[in-house]
């Protein structure tokens, strides 16, 4: 009766999303990024619903499954956002679990000015000195080349992201961590599907993170993800992210160990129930199973939404081509298979017009448009409102929050990424039509300005 009642249930729920979403979508103004579903994420949540498990349940079970064998990785977490699943990969190198390893306070953290805050703020919350190098023009990610010279003694760890779906030099930065011994953390949050060298990015460095929020690959609403095939640090991640216990068992089962009243931990008694013993300072970051639903089924369309989105980004690409003496456009390494999360475009500085100019006119005209996110973080209020300890590149000089525009000249191609570079949607479900009247846009503006 029950699973008579249960399709019952869902069937209904399909007949509805046909009868009141299942139209065609006509945008009057386009967007820079969303999310596409139907009726399958919507039985999902339902199923979930007449579950009536309010926390992490099978659903997330068979998520984070799903995720690492697409991954092919041993090990993955949901969490519920990916500025928490960065927060929880860098926490889990605080551990004391890893020893001499592990990261304390004022140690150095490589990173880049560019891009979204949450990459930066672990490293400001927990302690650490974020390191800031300079970016490329055209693939708009760290300058690997300048990466040697900013490492000193202090340095402990690099932790950047793969910006917009178009992967980092990983070749050139897993050796300068293997060289000095560095932790590789590869904020993967807008890359999921993209590769190097046939390789998942997010799989390479000792942690990735993933972000399911509705602009990304896959959503879940608000969620995230964590990965690793070091089954230590796969278990300190799952301590922070669930209050940071040390119990490993999952929400409903007990005993997983067979030692859950024969531990001796901390200056505890002998016995102290080891589900109620916490070795880390954490925090409850899990995610619902209606979230988890959402997400399974979202990974079986994944390949499909990877195709579209590189089939958007080569088609704008050969649309805006011509345009080349005037923009300057996406440009990929041959070892990498990219993941548009969105297209980048920068507007050289010598024309008779200006990023902002041509941002505007797009957005009159409808068509979404969005900055690199922080463009450069060192001028956000964030930073210069608060006495945040930082080193740019190779200076020595320690600063905070007096910078001056000579502080800023040391990251120049930064600079020019505030100033010139914005991006425009790719997502799965814009189509030649869509790209077509961004294109025209563009060139219209263009040719007006130009005269």
């Amino acid at each position: 009766m029950e699973k008579f009642l249960r399709n019952l249930v869902k069937s209904s729920a399909k007949f509805y999303y046909k009868m009141i979403y299942n139209k065609k979508r006509k945008f009057q103004y386009i967007p820079a990024s969303g999310k596409v579903l139907d009726e399958k994420e919507l039985c999902n949540m339902i199923d979930a619903s007449l579950d009536m498990w309010l926390t992490t349940g099978r659903f997330n079970d068979e998520f984070e499954k799903k995720l690492a064998k697409f991954l092919h990785i041993k090990y993955a977490l949901s969490t519920n956002s990916g500025s928490s699943a960065n927060l929880l990969a860098l926490s889990a190198l605080t551990s004391y679990k890893l020893g001499e390893r592990r990261l304390k306070p004022c140690d150095e953290v490589i990173t880049v000015a560019s891009g979204f805050p949450t990459t930066v703020n672990p490293i400001i919350q927990l302690g650490l000195t974020p390191v800031f190098v300079d970016c490329e023009i055209e693939t708009y990610n760290i300058d690997a080349e300048k990466i040697e010279e900013a490492v000193t003694p202090k340095t402990k760890a690099i932790f950047i992201a793969h910006t917009l779906g178009n992967p980092f030099n990983l070749d050139k930065i897993t050796a300068i961590c293997k060289k000095y011994n560095l932790w590789l953390v590869e904020d993967s949050c807008d890359a999921l599907g993209a590769t190097f060298q046939n390789q998942n990015v997010g799989t390479i460095g000792h942690i990735g993170t993933f972000s399911f929020y509705p602009a990304h690959h896959i959503t879940m609403g608000e969620g995230g993800a964590v990965v690793t095939n070091d089954p230590l640090l796969y278990k300190i991640i799952m301590s922070f992210r669930d209050w940071g216990r040390d119990c490993w068992c999952q929400p409903g089962k007990d005993d997983t160990c067979k030692k859950r009243f024969n531990m001796q931990l901390g200056n505890l008694p002998f016995g102290y129930d080891h589900k109620y013993t916490y070795s880390h300072i954490g925090y409850n970051l899990k995610i619902t199973d209606w979230q988890a639903s959402i997400a399974v089924a979202q990974l079986d369309k994944l390949p499909n939404f990877l195709q579209k989105r590189t089939e958007n980004a080569n088609y704008l690409l050969n649309k805006l081509i011509d345009l080349k003496d005037y923009l300057i456009l996406p440009s990929v390494n041959d070892k990498i298979s990219p993941s548009w999360f969105g297209f980048l475009i920068s507007v050289k500085p010598d024309n008779k017009f200006n990023k902002q100019q041509l941002v505007e006119f797009l957005e009159k005209n409808g068509i979404g448009t969005r900055q690199l996110f922080a463009g450069n973080i060192l001028r956000q209020p964030m930073m210069t409102n608060n006495q945040i300890p930082l080193r740019i590149g190779n200076s020595e000089t320690l600063l905070s929050n007096n910078l001056t525009e000579e502080n800023y000249a040391l990251l120049p191609n930064t600079d020019f990424i505030m100033n010139n570079t914005f991006w425009v949607g790719v997502f799965p479900a814009l189509g030649k039509k869509e790209l077509d009247k961004t294109s025209d846009l563009i060139h219209k503006f263009i040719k007006e300005n130009i005269k």
